[in-house]
């Protein structure tokens, strides 16, 4: 397969029909990010902070978290595969197409990714009223927490939390769990 053109405006319909090759293909407002197969390290810290928000959820059937892949796309010019996200139970169907609205979007950086998910996804999800963005640095043990107005992150070096809605209790997850034992 001869890679895409980057440098090229995209729309959904056309990312969507590419043939699998193991990449993923994200789009913001036409550009194309193009990310390879995630690393050991990344996919242990989306494992770990889905069985933590898995747990928290357990029970609450109004909230849902689901890992990538998954096309959420708003317009013909965005599409983005979040490593995990919370939505509200009520958008869910047979079809991507039903997901417009996330309560918590999570990106773990990897080397190849660090650029398109701290600037252009970010700005993206703030566009969209994504209501949490959290970025997430297993390098640096960090979690940058974003949100719609918000002009710099909170800088999160301790405890991770959020607080789902209609939740009276907030997730909490330290973070030396979360990071404590991976291969460097």
């Amino acid at each position: 397969m001869v890679m895409p053109d980057t440098a090229r405006h995209y729309t959904v319909d056309e990312v969507l029909a590419f043939p699998e090759d193991g990449n993923r293909y994200e789009l913001v407002d036409g550009e194309l990010l193009v990310t390879p197969a995630p690393g050991t390290v990344h996919q242990m810290v989306v494992s770990r902070l889905f069985a933590e928000l898995s747990s928290y959820l357990k029970g609450q059937s109004e909230l849902t978290v689901l890992p990538a892949p998954a096309d959420i796309t708003w317009g013909g010019e965005r599409l983005v595969q979040p490593d995990l996200f919370v939505i509200p139970a009520r958008d869910l169907s047979r079809s991507w197409k039903t997901v417009q609205t996330l309560l918590l979007a999570i990106e773990v950086l990897s080397p190849s990714s660090a650029r398109a998910d701290r600037i252009v996804k970010r700005r993206l999800y703030q566009r969209q009223g994504v209501e949490t963005y959290w970025i997430v640095d297993p390098d640096a043990a960090l979690v940058e927490v974003w949100h719609p107005s918000d002009e710099r992150p909170e800088i999160v070096t301790e405890v991770l939390r959020w607080h789902g809605e209609s939740r009276a209790d907030a997730f909490e997850m330290n973070l030396s769990s979360l990071f404590g034992d991976l291969p460097r």
